[in-house]
Formats: structure tokens, C-alpha cells, sequence
């Protein structure tokens, strides 16, 4: 592409306009997500647009070499993404592209029909896991105990909710093993649309039976099965949102992106969200990020109840960890405390696919990992000073 799209440093004559056609090409192409399945066509029909605002300009740009360039790169990129030449094209200009129906599409024609820049859509990622732990949209890292139903997310045009059970006899520990997400009715995108998992229940479809909402061409709402039964992915492209739902074991986790604008269109009512404001304090294990674990991975019973034992101790919990997150970030210490609780290696998974869909969905890559101000539960480097330090100062005082 860059052999063919010439913006700054071509020196163009005044009537040759095939500047503004590589300008909006670029505008039209910008958005496009390679990884959904439209991508091809999409790509085909700004290309054949392309081709055609070349065409037009061909008369006063026929002494222009950087016109003839642009021609040969267009017939390049069309053989190497098998585009038909003939077929619908895109209008090359954008701000007559509003499809409502493609939130990324008319946000980047709103854009232009102001006249003015602004900033680009600003997209907010939220995940839960584990016994659970919670990434909220703020990026605030949380461990709750949130037993039943409580809302994730609830605004103007999406609802998730997470049902938590207890993991084992004797914690305050929990873990999620139902999601119910509803996509509200938008336009003449989406009818309502409800989705919902249980342990060992992870359809690729809503409980309706269909795998897409709106009109079956556009699929502006649509579900993916990447693994029978464990994985999937929901994809709404009206309101830029992309959904991650995971089985691991007995448990499910949930990742989100969703632009920030729709995330915070919600009314006063709607202000219990564990995504948007975090876990009630009442409900929270951690304390500002610190984890209690286990002593030994023994587990406090409640009085006069039977516990399990853990399998592991905080060494073989965190050789564990460590053998699928190499990074000693907030995943992997929320990973020693799951194995320490529940002693069930499936948690071990549970963290790394978590940190797996932070890395596909969140949008500031330099935000992907969250590490602990210092030992995170008596874990880590921190702890081991701490505790060689306390040593020194015991033998200081013996000797002195």
C-alpha cells in the first residue's frame, strides 16, 4: 500500500485531483477491522472506488507520473486480494458513508461532516475471572466476593450480568458459572437479542436460536464459535463492542471492549456496575490489591464444616503459575491465590486466557499489565525482603 498511497511529498499539478482520491481512499480503509469477516469485501469495494476516481482524473493527470504509480498500485492490490473489477464500490467520499449500522463507519463520517478533528474513538476494556477477579473499565484491578446476580454492565444499549457460586467450603471465595448479556434493540440494526451461558452450557447462539441480529446481510450483530463448547465470541458491529466468554474448567470468564461514549450513555438508576464503579467495598477480598492467601494452601473452614486441602503450597502454586505467565504481573499473583484457595490448576488457565484477551481487546498496550505497588498477598520479591529484613534486625537484637 505505501508504494501506492502518495500524500505529503507529491508534487501534483494544480488540476490533477488524485491526491484526494488516495486521501479518502485511506479515510474509507482506515476502520477496517482485518479480522472480521467482511474485511475482504470491504477492502474490494474502496479499491474498486479507488479505481474509479482514477479513471475520472485520468484525463487531466495523464502527464502525472505519480498518477500512473497510483493506477499500477490499484491493479496490484486488487490481483493480490482477488477484487473483481467489477462489483459495488464505496462512494470516495466519506461523509457520504453513514451506515448506521457500523459504528466505527459513522463515527468517522460524523467526523467529517463537522468540519473539524476530533479524537479518535476512545474504547474502554473490562474483564472478569477467576475466584473472580475484576478489571474494571477504569483499569482498576479488584478481588470480590459478590455472591448471586450482580450487573456488570448496564446502560442504553448493553446489559451483562454474572451469577457467582462459591468456590469451596470455608472461603469467601467465588467464581462465575452463569452470563446473561442482552443486546438492546437499536434502529433497524438489531431486534433485542439475550445470550446466556451456564457451566458446561456455552452455546453459539441466542436463546432464540439465531447467531445474528439485524438484517442477515450486514450481520451488524453476529456470534463466533472458536471452540465447541469453551469459546466464544460476540461481535456487535452497530455499537463497536466485541464480546469474550471463555469455560475453563467449571467456571466461565468474560472480556469487553466497548467505546467509551456508549459505555458511560447510562441513566442514574443504572449506577450499579461492576465494570464501571468496581465491587462494593463490603464485597471485597483484596484489600487495595493485596490478596489474603492461604497459609501453607490451607484453607480456613467455616465452624464445625469439612474443608479440602489445597494441593499445593505458595512454591509449587507459584512454579505453576509461572509456567504460563512469565511476567509477574496482577494475573499471575491472582493465579497463585486461586491455586492456594481452590487448589483446581484449571485457574491457572483461567488467568493466562485472561491476560491473553487483554492483550486481543484492550487498547493501550502499554496498559496491558497492572503490577502490584509492592508483594501482592505475601507474594513476590516484596515479601521476601520483608521477611530477610525482619531476620537482620532479630539477629541485631540477639547480639546487641
Amino acid at each position: 500500500v505505501p508504494s501506492v498511497l502518495c500524500l505529503g511529498d507529491c508534487q501534483l499539478q494544480t488540476s490533477c485531483r488524485i491526491q484526494k482520491c488516495t486521501t479518502d481512499f485511506v479515510s474509507l480503509t482506515s476502520y477496517l477491522n482485518s479480522t472480521l469477516e467482511d474485511f475482504d469485501s470491504e477492502f474490494c469495494k474502496a479499491l474498486r472506488g479507488y479505481s474509479a476516481c482514477t479513471y475520472r482524473n485520468s484525463k487531466v493527470c495523464r502527464g502525472n507520473l505519480d498518477y500512473h504509480s497510483v493506477v499500477l498500485g490499484i491493479s496490484d492490490l486488487m490481483r493480490q486480494r482477488n477484487c473483481s473489477k467489477d462489483g459495488p464500490t464505496s462512494s470516495t467520499n466519506p461523509e457520504f458513508t453513514n451506515d448506521p449500522c457500523d459504528y466505527s463507519g459513522h463515527t468517522e463520517a460524523r467526523k467529517h461532516q463537522g468540519g473539524e478533528k476530533t479524537s479518535p474513538t476512545s474504547y474502554l476494556f473490562c474483564g472478569l475471572f477467576g475466584d473472580p477477579h475484576l478489571r474494571t473499565f477504569k483499569d482498576h484491578f479488584q478481588t470480590c466476593k459478590v455472591e448471586g446476580a450482580w450487573p456488570l454492565i448496564d446502560n442504553n444499549y448493553l446489559s451483562v450480568q454474572v451469577t457467582n457460586v462459591p468456590v469451596v467450603p470455608g472461603s469467601s471465595a467465588t467464581a462465575t458459572n452463569k452470563i446473561t448479556i442482552i443486546f438492546k434493540s437499536y434502529q433497524d440494526c438489531t431486534d433485542q437479542k439475550v445470550y446466556q451461558a451456564v457451566t458446561d452450557d456455552l452455546p453459539a447462539a441466542f436463546v432464540d436460536g439465531t447467531t445474528s441480529g439485524g438484517d442477515g446481510n450486514t450481520k451488524s450483530l453476529r456470534i463466533v464459535e472458536k471452540v465447541s463448547g469453551k469459546y466464544i465470541e460476540m461481535h456487535a458491529r452497530y455499537i463497536g463492542t466485541t464480546v469474550f466468554i471463555r469455560q475453563l474448567g467449571h467456571y466461565l470468564t468474560l472480556a469487553i471492549r466497548m467505546p467509551r461514549e456508549l459505555v458511560m450513555a447510562y441513566e442514574e438508576s443504572q449506577d450499579l456496575q461492576l465494570c464501571v464503579n468496581g465491587c462494593p467495598s463490603s464485597e471485597r477480598i483484596d484489600d487495595s490489591g493485596h490478596l489474603p492467601l492461604p497459609v501453607m494452601g490451607q484453607l480456613i473452614p467455616q465452624s464445625g464444616a469439612a474443608h479440602p486441602r489445597s494441593v499445593y503450597t505458595l512454591e509449587t502454586a507459584t512454579t505453576k503459575c509461572h509456567e504460563k505467565m512469565l511476567v509477574k504481573d496482577i494475573y499471575f499473583y491472582s493465579c497463585v491465590f486461586d491455586l492456594l484457595t481452590t487448589g483446581d490448576a484449571n485457574f491457572t488457565a483461567a488467568a493466562h486466557s485472561a491476560l491473553q484477551d487483554v492483550e486481543a481487546l484492550h487498547p493501550r498496550k502499554e496498559h496491558w499489565h497492572i503490577f502490584p505497588s509492592s508483594g501482592y498477598g505475601g507474594v513476590g520479591r516484596g515479601s521476601k525482603f520483608s521477611a530477610c529484613l525482619q531476620l537482620v534486625c532479630l539477629i541485631l537484637v540477639v547480639f546487641l
